[in-house]
């Protein structure tokens, strides 16, 4: 296992765009779990994007995206920001992210003012303390003998060293063929601080949103998943709504459900709570979840 000395200095890095024009951005790419660029990577780099041409003083609220294609992880990523609107409360702007020539992903987002309003929210529901899970390093050994790959748990570990992410029951590929109630909850935080920018917070939530959303999907139908074998997919569009803010250095829970999976699809819907049991984030995904044809 190839173990940066500073995985989330890697990781703010990688979110880090370089500037090229007004409006256009680059990014680097790396190489996922599957070769293709992490769709969280892209969303929220898109993100970044957007957010450094809108004013210090609106965070963002909401995001829509679909992922196009496939992004290739041994090229830059050129993200084009159009300046939609910019009114006296709200700021729109649309990212497109290009490859070789082709756009790979569509992002719109829309930032907001700081102002009072009416509040309330769901309760966030019962979870242990995350200091009581098992760590990714913990717990991912135990289902080695759940894939066919040996090099899985290895790569598994190495692409959660800069996010402590804990699931606090199994995974999908602990219960394969088991099917269980879909739903889901996961804990997480980066493992290390970071600077006191709104936006990096929300970027780097966007960026581990996209890990495990269609997990309940799985879940329902006893899959283990991509590392398993036993089923294909990708993410085909993601929605954000960014409640009130937060922090993704400290502990966030996250908890999931897929409502429907149909004509090769399934939706994944969410909601990530802070520890002290504010709304923060709503999450919706739908992505492609395949049976592998024999």
């Amino acid at each position: 296992m190839n173990e940066s000395p500073d995985p989330l200095l890697d990781l703010l890095h990688l979110l880090d765009l370089e500037q090229i024009e007004r409006d256009i951005f680059r990014g680097e790419s790396r190489s996922a779990l599957v070769p293709r660029v992490f769709g969280g990577q892209v969303a929220a780099q898109a993100l970044v994007a957007a957010g450094r041409t809108v004013p210090a003083d609106r965070a963002a609220h909401s995001l829509h995206s679909y992922f196009l294609r496939a992004g290739d992880p041994g090229a830059p990523i050129v993200y084009t920001v159009d300046r939609i609107r910019d009114g006296k409360s709200f700021t729109t702007r649309r990212v497109v992210a290009v490859q070789h020539g082709q756009p790979i992903f569509h992002l719109s987002a829309s930032f907001q003012t700081h102002e009072e309003g009416m509040e309330h929210q769901a309760p966030m529901p019962a979870a242990p303390d995350p200091e009581t899970l098992p760590t990714a390093a913990e717990m991912l050994p135990r289902y080695a003998d759940r894939f066919s790959d040996p090099g899985v748990v290895d790569r598994l570990i190495e692409a959660r060293q800069a996010v402590d992410l804990r699931y606090v029951d199994a995974p999908p590929f602990g219960t394969v063929g088991e099917p269980r109630e879909p739903r889901s909850q996961v804990w997480f935080r980066t493992n290390g601080k970071l600077a006191d920018d709104p936006l990096l917070h929300v970027c780097m939530a966007t960026y581990v949103s996209d890990m495990t959303l269609l997990d309940s999907v799985l879940l329902a139908h006893g899959r283990g998943g991509w590392a398993v074998g036993d089923v294909v997919g990708a993410s085909l569009d993601h929605a954000m709504w960014f409640h009130r803010p937060f922090r993704a250095d400290e502990w966030l829970l996250y908890d999931q459900e897929s409502p429907s999976a149909s004509g090769g699809r399934g939706l994944g819907q969410a909601r990530i709570y802070t520890a002290d049991g504010r709304l923060a984030i709503t999450v919706i995904q739908e992505g492609v979840v395949r049976i592998p044809r024999a």
